[in-house]
């Protein structure tokens, strides 16, 4: 389904294609945003979405040295982020801090609280420990692979260990994965590669080129979601690695970034240089799952992409979830534009008989529903447990 967004806009002066959302702060919708100017100085804004949703407040707008390339923001403590920048053939990667004042005008400045400056080729990406109060933070250049501890209190950050992914791969970014915290997947020009930290090393790999981006699935074990250079995404079941349990070609050009959200299992976000967002419910295939054929309906199984939001004026590098607001994401086209979007939830719970799978009553459910609501969009998320008399369905609008 193609599609203009209903979101609340913000627009950066500059450049921009990075985006994190600020997963610790607890009591507000929150984004950081950094921008990419050649000639100029570089800002992070701080964006806060109004309690009634119906504005964008920058509650902090500061000065950042360079064209910031990468951003995450510290799971632990709101103020703390970092980022990967460069100018011309110089790089680094360096973790910031928000000053207490950011609010007032007259507020100082970032403080930069740690470097992280071991690397010598070019810098592609941090990763913060994925959940909690933790000193475990990973950077990312084109040929190593460094886990750093970082001291909040003494401001600093020291090289743990480290390895070489060899001179013939080219690393191009990584996520953590949040079901096993000593688990990475990075991205290479020729593979994914999962590596285990304990030992920093390879364990296993996808020879699978041109993947741009990558993301766990944070409620669903074993699964990894990738962003094609062949206009699509991949669905990857970590126990069988040899094809995508799902292709889903969506894209008319590169796609070069993909997020799960971060509660609901089967909604996956894309983005990519041909100007487009999508939203998808993707639920990867199982054998126990019955198909749209072993019942006697007319109706079409439900299109996995829910809509495509295709009023943006250039590529879209930048996609979040909220982790607060689970059903509000944000995204960042490379002009600057920065737009909100928020999913509503209507919840529904039919009953499940004695002896009627699950599974049978979600897809029946789905298929009156896409009659219903066949000119809006929606995401399902499914769930039952065997040990409960009733399942649990929730349909999310865009």
């Amino acid at each position: 389904m193609q599609g203009g967004s209903n979101g609340i806009g913000y627009g950066l002066k500059y450049q921009a294609r990075c985006i994190a959302d600020v997963k610790a702060d607890t009591d507000h919708t929150s984004f950081l945003t950094g921008t990419l100017s050649l000639k100029e100085e570089n800002e992070v804004h701080l964006i806060r979405i109004s309690s009634a949703g119906t504005e964008l407040l920058c509650e902090g707008l500061f000065s950042h040295p360079n064209e910031i390339w990468d951003l995450a923001s510290c799971p632990f403590d709101q103020r703390i982020f970092s980022t990967v920048f460069s100018s011309g053939e110089t790089y680094g990667a360096a973790i910031w801090q928000i000053p207490e004042l950011y609010g007032q005008s007259n507020s100082p400045q970032l403080e930069r609280i740690a470097s992280l400056d071991a690397h010598n080729s070019k810098i592609k990406c941090t990763l913060w420990w994925p959940t909690g109060r933790h000193d475990k933070l990973v950077s990312i250049d084109e040929q190593n692979l460094f886990l750093w501890s970082f001291d909040t209190s003494k401001k600093n950050a020291q090289v743990q260990s480290q390895e070489s992914a060899g001179v013939l791969h080219s690393l191009t970014g990584g996520a953590w994965d949040p079901h096993d915290y000593n688990a990475l997947a990075l991205t290479s020009e020729s593979s994914v590669q999962l590596w285990d930290l304990r030992t920093m090393k390879k364990t296993n790999s996808i020879d699978h080129p041109h993947v741009r981006n990558l993301d766990y699935n944070v409620k669903r074990e074993y699964t990894l979601v990738t962003a094609e250079d062949e206009s699509g995404i991949h669905i990857w079941d970590l126990r069988m690695l040899k094809f995508p349990v799902l292709d889903l070609p969506g894209h008319t050009h590169w796609t070069w970034t993909v997020k799960c959200n971060p509660e609901y299992e089967d909604l996956i976000l894309s983005a990519g240089t041909d100007s487009a967002v999508n939203l998808w419910l993707a639920s990867p295939p199982s054998s126990d799952e019955p198909t749209s054929e072993s019942f006697d309906s007319p109706n079409k199984p439900v299109d996995p992409l829910l809509n495509s939001y295709s009023d943006y004026e250039d590529s879209v590098y930048g996609l979040a979830w909220s982790c607060r607001e689970p059903w509000i994401f944000a995204s960042l086209s490379y002009d600057g534009r920065y737009v909100p979007l928020q999913i509503c939830i209507l919840e529904i719970e039919p009953c499940v008989n004695d002896g009627v799978n699950a599974a049978e009553v979600e897809c029946r459910i789905l298929q009156e529903v896409s009659l219903i609501l066949s000119s809006m969009t929606f995401a399902v998320h499914f769930h039952a447990e065997a040990s409960k008399p009733a399942a649990s369905l929730q349909i999310e609008f865009a």
